[in-house]
């Protein structure tokens, strides 16, 4: 009897399991991601006749844009989480500071974080073009003289006329503007989980503000700031649509942006399927690999080196 009991208690506390709960997700993963990633592995490294090998990479280094791809994937990932944690991490602290109409800034920040990738391809895209918003607003404001003047440019600037890397710091500001605010509300959820009296304790034995936001906030918000930063990093290798919307294919390629192409723009081509499969876990190795440096680089060393 005693044993019978023991066992439907068991078997009751097995289903109050906290790993029954995460069920869901993984079957969900199985289905969306694991199966579909295993058969893109298979067909990455089978030929069109059937063969095992590299074939498919070997296609995929041959490609033309490959090169600028890596590079300008690498670039973008890169020069994007710097520049977005500085600024996210200024107009945290600023708002923290809880100002008079703190609230309304807020909420303006916010407002291209609400923007799909699609709408905000379109806005910038109308404003790039030489009769666009944006050479609109330098007229009317007199900018446009001041340009001229300093002979930076003879008229309206056409500025979906660069290329290379110009064209990935320009794509760079565009995707600033809009998913820095991301960023900023993750470190700003660190910041107003901070007890200022660490802060305030640090300025009483003299250390200045700036000492005492660096050596104390910082580490306590490291947390918020290493995931804040990762999901930024994950994300910025994946780019491609902003720079499809508004240069379109092959101008200024990406990793993903190559994976989009192969599949539909060109997928009738004899290769085509295989360059994708190619393409796609190549860039699964580099976010993987680069994710897991970062994670080891920002992570708390124990005492004494181990």
């Amino acid at each position: 009897m005693a044993d019978t009991q023991m066992a439907d208690k068991s078997k009751k506390n097995r289903l109050k399991s906290p790993y029954l709960l995460l069920l869901p997700a993984l079957l969900f993963y199985l289905i969306f991601w694991f199966f579909p990633v295993l058969t893109s592995i298979t067909e990455s490294f089978t030929s069109n006749t059937g063969e095992i090998g590299l074939t498919n990479f070997q296609l995929m280094r041959e490609d033309t844009l490959f090169l600028a791809a890596l590079r300008n994937t690498l670039v973008f990932a890169g020069v994007s989480l710097i520049l977005q944690f500085i600024l996210a991490l200024i107009v945290a602290v600023l708002i923290n500071r809880k100002f008079k109409g703190n609230k309304l800034f807020l909420f303006i920040m916010l407002i291209p974080m609400a923007l799909p990738q699609s709408a905000v391809g379109i806005l910038w895209n109308t404003g790039l073009v030489e009769s666009g918003w944006i050479n609109s607003f330098l007229t009317t404001t007199g900018i446009q003289e001041v340009i001229q003047g300093l002979n930076l440019a003879s008229g309206a600037m056409i500025w979906k006329n660069v290329s290379g890397l110009e064209a990935v710091f320009m794509l760079i500001l565009i995707d600033t503007w809009t998913v820095m605010p991301s960023v900023m509300i993750i470190i700003l959820a660190g910041l107003q989980n901070f007890n200022k009296e660490y802060q305030e304790a640090a300025q009483v034995f003299g250390a200045t503000k700036f000492q005492a936001f660096r050596d104390i906030v910082i580490p306590i918000i490291k947390p918020s700031i290493v995931t804040a930063l990762l999901l930024r990093l994950i994300s910025g290798l994946q780019v491609w649509l902003i720079g499809v919307m508004i240069f379109g294919f092959n101008s200024v390629p990406f990793l993903v942006e190559r994976i989009v192409y192969y599949t539909d723009k060109v997928r009738t081509g004899v290769n085509s399927y295989k360059l994708a499969n190619a393409y796609s876990i190549f860039t699964l190795v580099i976010v993987f690999s680069v994710a897991l440096i970062f994670v080891r680089m920002t992570k708390n060393k124990k005492r004494g080196g181990v």
